[in-house]
């Protein structure tokens, strides 16, 4: 019985364990669920997130999209034969014509009289030799030309490095920049844009070198009596043709580009004056040593774009960029006011002032009238290879526009015959100050010296022309106006022998100068057409969202439509290079040095050379071997032919004498200038 007992009393305790095993099993199967469900949770939420795609994302994704392009695209421009690309081009456009080197070569010309390049504003390079702890390590790099990179990387310093003084117009305490020597200074503006390349390349095809090519380099910064004060360059100009005369035994043909034409004009001068002004050359030395003269795209008489880059550095296309984006250039951004510092800056570079117009309303007209009133900027115009040809300009039903009126404070006042326009003598008012200069700091122009009153007063007078120009500018710069009269006039001699001309400020302007007594020599004027060019402007008084803003702005709201195509963006457009007017280009050789006149003495036979604008006709044709646009013309086969032929002895009349496409005789006979 007890055994029985006992194992009763032993069974139920068997129990308890077997269910403890069953939980514990069960506990483990839960644990197990739990982390695979976990652990498919983390599964899901490492998909969601690989869903998300942030702004950064895509930003390193195309960054990186485009590098692989760029780097896949240079690795196959490297690998690819030196001839695939003009083989693709012929492919689409048919055979290319042979360069004008090749071609002239092929027809027996070779290299004869040595070349002088003098290169235009901008376009040659300057390299540092001097400056502030901020240029640290840029000891002969390029300041201006090249990659332009120190602009990006420090742009406060390259401002403060590329402006020259305020007073002297000489270089700042502490710093020297200087042009860049040698062929290389100009013969390209920035990687892959030539400048003088394309020449320099088909002088060398016919046999040029380096010994037979000098590039005038000079700093086009500086006014040009200031080149030869700091520099010499006018006298290592001199030297340098004398050699290549005496090497050569050949006179030499210079060609100069742009402002370079005027530079030049002023050498011509002050080779022949007596020391210590000019070089002592004597009254004959031009006519011993110079063949001919061959200027590109010439502003002789100025350009208005200079009066708009003065007054509130602007032009056409910075224009347009302030319409799409308002403000934003006046703005305080990163500690870089941008017009601000770009007007402080190019407001010290005294060669801008060379270019100002000249010959007041009797060259550029009144406020009724214009030379080249009747022009037609919506007219074709007929294509004409003849000699002296005029009135290819036909006229259809728009408005005449006049030209004459430089600046108007609104399109009414630009429109509105004289005797309607409501005018307030500017120069009577009194000048106030706005006390910003404290707080514009190195930012500081003079229009920082004006107040608010002042500003009303220039638009109240509605209307400039270039009579008036010159006193809006001694108006609201008159710093700037008195270094640039020092070095420049603007004005109509009256009497040419006056011994006051004999001053350099006058050597640079052609209606106050005469050409060098050489008879022997010729004087070409080659430049572009068929591209509007900036002739006038429509401007507004703005209120200015910075404190140290530039109270005056083309106004790009203001368009022609149909009646008054030549007015668009607030700037009336004319025929010329898209830079200098024909009028400016053409008017002295078509006219005022044209025979023997009292400003070319000698009569030295002058030629007017006209290329009509084709733009390429596809992107595989670059910048186009017919561009009549005022840098791009340096690469026409046409211009460059005329070049290489006179080069190689030819005379003006052996090419043909002019070629015109434009008015350019009919405006210049609607000039009343006493020769």
């Amino acid at each position: 019985m007890s055994n029985l007992r006992r194992r009763k009393g032993s069974e139920p305790d068997k129990f308890p364990e077997s269910e403890s095993l069953i939980n514990e099993d069960e506990k483990k199967e839960e644990i197990e669920t739990e982390t695979e469900e976990v652990k498919k949770q983390e599964v899901v939420n490492k998909k969601k997130k690989k869903k998300k795609w942030s702004c950064i994302d895509s930003c390193c994704w195309f960054i990186g999209f485009i590098c692989s392009v760029w780097w896949f695209l240079l690795f196959l421009y490297n690998a690819m034969p030196a001839s695939f690309p003009q083989y693709v081009t012929e492919a689409i456009t048919g055979p290319l014509p042979d360069p004008p080197g090749v071609k002239l070569r092929k027809e027996g010309l070779t290299a004869k009289h040595p070349v002088v390049f003098v290169p235009g504003i901008v376009t040659g390079g300057l390299e540092l030799w001097e400056g502030h702890h901020c240029a640290e390590g840029l000891f002969r790099k390029r300041l201006w030309g090249g990659s332009f990179g120190e602009l990006y990387k420090r742009p406060l310093c390259w401002v403060e490095h590329m402006s020259l003084d305020n007073e002297t117009g000489l270089d700042p305490s502490g710093i020297r920049v200087r042009p860049v020597s040698g062929l290389v200074a100009a013969d390209y503006f920035a990687p892959g844009y030539f400048v003088w390349a394309v020449l320099i390349a088909n002088l060398a095809r016919m046999g040029y070198e380096e010994k037979t090519m000098y590039m005038a380099a000079y700093d086009w910064r500086l006014s040009f009596q200031n080149t030869e004060v700091r520099d010499q360059s006018l006298s290592r100009i001199k030297s340098n043709i004398e050699l290549m005369v005496a090497t050569s035994g050949k006179k030499v043909v210079v060609i100069p580009h742009s402002m370079g034409v005027l530079y030049f004009l002023h050498f011509m001068k002050w080779v022949e004056a007596p020391a210590p002004m000019g070089g002592g050359g004597g009254s004959d030395w031009c006519a011993k040593h110079i063949k001919a003269v061959m200027n590109i795209g010439g502003p002789f008489l100025g350009v208005p774009k200079a009066v708009s880059g003065l007054f509130s550095v602007e032009a056409r296309d910075i224009a347009v960029t302030r319409a799409f984006a308002p403000g934003v250039l006046d703005k305080d951004v990163f500690g870089l006011q941008t017009f601000q510092h770009m007007m402080r800056m190019t407001r010290t570079w005294d060669s801008t002032m060379s270019m100002i117009p000249k010959g007041g309303e009797t060259i550029w007209g009144g406020l009724d009238w214009s030379p080249e009133g009747g022009y037609d900027c919506g007219g074709k115009k007929a294509k004409n290879n003849h000699s002296r040809t005029t009135g290819q300009n036909g006229l259809g039903s728009t408005k005449s526009v006049n030209y004459g009126r430089i600046i108007s404070f609104g399109k009414d006042a630009a429109a509105v015959h004289s005797s309607k326009l409501e005018r307030k003598d500017f120069r009577e008012a009194a000048k106030g100050h706005n006390h910003a200069e404290a707080a514009c700091h190195d930012v500081w122009t003079e229009y920082n010296d004006m107040d608010v009153e002042s500003f009303k007063a220039v638009s109240d007078y509605k209307v400039y022309t270039a009579g008036t120009i010159l006193d809006l500018l001694h108006f609201v710069a008159p710093k700037l106006m008195v270094r640039g009269g020092a070095h420049f006039s603007y004005g109509i001699a009256d009497n040419l022998d006056d011994p006051k001309y004999e001053h350099y400020k006058y050597w640079s302007n052609p209606l106050e100068t005469k050409l060098p007594y050489a008879p022997g020599m010729e004087v070409y004027s080659l430049y572009g057409v068929g591209v509007p060019t900036e002739r006038a402007y429509v401007y507004k008084l703005t209120s200015g969202g910075a404190e140290c803003h530039i109270p005056f702005q083309i106004d790009t709201s203001a368009e022609g439509g149909s009646e008054a195509p030549c007015l668009k963006g607030g700037v009336f457009s004319g025929d010329g290079d898209e830079t200098v007017p024909a009028l400016s280009a053409g008017f002295m050789c078509a006219k005022g040095w044209r025979g023997k006149t009292r400003f070319n003495p000698s009569g030295i036979p002058t030629y007017v050379r006209e290329y009509d604008h084709a733009p390429p006709a596809n992107l595989l044709e670059g910048r186009g071997t017919q561009s009549g646009a005022h840098v791009d013309i340096m690469g026409n086969f046409a211009l460059i032919e005329d070049v290489l032929r006179v080069a190689a002895g030819a005379t003006g009349d052996g090419l043909g004498g002019d070629r015109v496409f434009s008015d350019i005789f009919k405006w210049s006979n609607n000039i009343n200038l006493q020769l």
